[in-house]
């Protein structure tokens, strides 16, 4: 019997403070990107920005809040 794996990833959007951002590397960038906006709302933080980047040789998306919101 074949086992499948998961892996749960925290969204740190209720910590991040105003001009912050984090790294979530991935390799079906659109479904990160769901996952991020959509964990974004379920605490309320209403204006969440992304880019596609690669970062230290990974790809992925980062997630980031802008300081003048």
């Amino acid at each position: 019997m074949q086992t499948r794996w998961t892996m749960r990833i925290n969204y740190p959007w209720d910590r991040l403070e105003k001009g912050q951002g984090f790294f979530i590397p991935a390799l079906d960038l659109e479904k990160a990107r769901e996952d991020g906006l959509i964990a974004a709302m379920q605490v309320r933080f209403f204006y969440p920005h992304y880019m596609y980047v690669i970062k230290d040789g990974l790809i992925g998306v980062w997630f980031y809040r802008t300081p003048i919101t």
